[in-house]
Order: structure tokens, then C-alpha cells, then sequence
């Protein structure tokens, strides 16, 4: 089997990003935005459904911006996958309601109402539940996986971990493959760096960085890193054993800090690291505090034909 390596960025629309110069002029808005990056890379992580349910209208937008072939990876609202949600997250006539199954079944259903015209285009990869640290393997959190499993039944639906106790066990992979649920590998600080394939759909990594103050300090400290040559080649071997038993498989970068992102999946598509620009040339391919530069293009060597892409 073959794979279809798709490469890109886990969101296209973090403040960071705006200011750092990648997107060019004419590109800004929000129309331009999608677009440009939709020429650079045939994926993307849409992370903004973490943090509030979108309206259809929104996602059929994103649609209708990107061509055919074009994915999008979907993260799971907050309350589904138990982390902390404050109640203005919620629509307004949910917020009063109790913190109980009827609830994460109606917000649930908004969800999947909101996903559907992505998945209706053909440009959903998958929904992505990324638990939290504080969910510990066991009974009652697997309970809680399969009913979220259950709800999206008819859904590709992958499960990442924060906590590195669920990959020191065997059953972690078995339970996944019973739920058809794509293991997520990820790249980051106290996690393995590699999982399973759970399922021969999909194969999904998530890099984070290798920040020290991975799980303390502002989201820019945690996910402050500019990866490497050699961080990124020792990934090559991982992603082509994945690629030799999945039909397709995500490598999505969140690395979320200034031009970051991109850059890194440039690199892993160009399987090097751009050189950084000579002093007051524009941007310096570093994550910044702040970056220059317009045009957010770079010369580099013909990409690996392994990995799938329009840069």
C-alpha cells in the first residue's frame, strides 16, 4: 500500500500567523487567506471548533474556498472530549443546561450539523478528539470514548492522548481498533512519538515542538519551536512505515508561532530546513516574538515525490 502523504498546519488563522507576513497582499481577508494557503498545502487542521461550535454557513465557506482533494481535519468541541468549558463557549440556549450526557448529545448533534458540509463536499479527513492529560487509562475513560465513538458512529474519528500512560499498554491499540478509531502519533515532550495504525483509512501526526515549557506557561511558550534538519528527518522512517499501512496519512504541524507551522511543513515537504534570510532581508524562518516579510514563499529543493502537496 501506498499512501497519500498529505502535509500542513494545524489551523490557517492564528494571530501569530496573520502578523508574521505569510500570508502576501491581496491575501488577508479571510476569503484570500484560506485560498492562498490552499495552494500551498493539501490539508489542514481546523482547530477553531475547539473552542465554539461554527454555524454550517462557515464550514460550507471553507468548502467552497478549497479545491477538490483538499482536507480538513476537525477538532472536537472542548465539552465532548472533557476538557474545561466555560459556559459563554456554549450557544447561548445550552448554557444554563446540566453538565450531563443530554447535553454533550445536543452539542454533539450541533456538531455534526456544523462538520456536515465538509463532509458532504468530500473534504473532511477526520474529526479529531484529542483528550486531556487528566484522562488516565481505565474503565470509566474508555466508557467515555466509546460513547463519544458511538455518537459519531458514522464518522472518521481519531483520538489522540495527552496522557503517556494510555501507549504503556498494548490495549490502548486493541481498544482503537475495536472503536475504528485512528490512533494520532505525535511529536512533543514526554509523549511517544509514534502510534499504531488503528485503522487502514487514515494515519494522522501531530507535531507540537519540543518546547521546554511544554504544559506550562502562555500557548505561544508551549508551542515555541522551530524544528530542525534533524528533527524532521528522524520523522522520515516513522512516516513511511505508517504510509506502508494506511491509505492516507496527515502530518499536521502546531507549532503555532509566527510562521512556524508552515515553515516546518515546507521543510518536512522539501525534507530540509529553509536557510534563514540574511539580516533585513525579511523573515528569518525562526519562531519569532515578531517576524517581517510579505510574500511567505521560499526557493528549496524539489519535494520528496513521497509526500503529497501543491507547494
Amino acid at each position: 500500500m501506498t499512501a497519500r502523504i498529505l502535509v500542513g498546519t494545524c489551523g490557517w488563522t492564528d494571530r501569530a500567523l496573520l502578523t508574521s507576513g505569510w500570508y502576501p497582499p491581496g491575501h488577508r481577508d479571510p476569503e484570500g487567506r484560506l485560498r492562498h494557503y490552499a495552494t500551498r498545502f493539501p490539508v489542514v487542521e481546523a482547530d477553531s471548533p475547539y473552542y465554539a461550535l461554527p454555524a454550517p454557513r462557515t464550514t460550507r465557506l471553507w468548502a467552497e474556498r478549497t479545491p477538490p482533494g483538499f482536507r480538513f481535519d476537525v477538532k472536537a468541541f472542548s465539552l465532548l472530549t472533557g476538557h474545561p468549558t466555560r459556559p459563554a463557549a456554549l450557544p447561548r440556549d445550552l448554557r444554563d443546561r446540566p453538565r450531563d450526557e443530554g447535553l454533550l448529545n445536543e452539542v454533539w448533534t450541533r456538531y455534526a450539523e456544523a462538520v456536515a458540509p465538509l463532509r458532504d463536499s468530500g473534504r473532511l479527513g477526520t474529526l479529531l478528539f484529542q483528550y486531556p492529560p487528566a484522562l488516565t487509562p481505565g474503565p470509566d475513560a474508555e466508557a467515555f470514548i466509546r460513547a463519544a465513538r458511538e455518537r459519531a458512529r458514522e464518522w472518521p474519528f481519531a483520538v489522540e492522548f495527552r496522557n503517556p500512560a494510555w501507549w504503556r499498554s498494548d490495549r490502548t491499540a486493541a481498544f482503537l481498533r475495536d472503536l475504528d478509531a485512528t490512533a494520532v502519533a505525535v511529536d512533543a515532550p514526554g509523549l511517544p512519538p509514534t502510534a499504531p495504525v488503528t485503522t487502514p483509512r487514515l494515519a494522522v501526526i501531530r507535531f507540537h515542538g519540543r518546547s521546554p515549557h511544554w504544559g506550562t506557561g502562555s500557548k505561544e511558550d508551549r508551542f515555541r519551536h522551530t524544528y530542525t534538519t534533524a528533527e524532521l528527518t528522524e520523522w522520515l522512517p516513522r512516516i513511511r512505515s505508517l504510509a506502508a499501512a494506511a491509505e492516507e496519512v496527515h502530518a499536521l504541524f502546531n507549532n503555532c508561532c509566527g510562521d512556524a507551522a508552515p515553515n516546518a511543513a515546507h521543510a518536512l515537504l522539501t525534507t530540509t530546513v529553509p536557510r534563514p534570510r540574511a539580516e533585513g532581508s525579511g523573515r528569518t524562518g525562526r519562531c519569532p516574538p515578531a517576524a517581517a516579510g510579505e510574500d511567505g514563499h521560499r526557493a528549496g529543493p524539489r519535494p520528496d515525490p513521497t509526500f503529497g502537496g501543491t507547494d
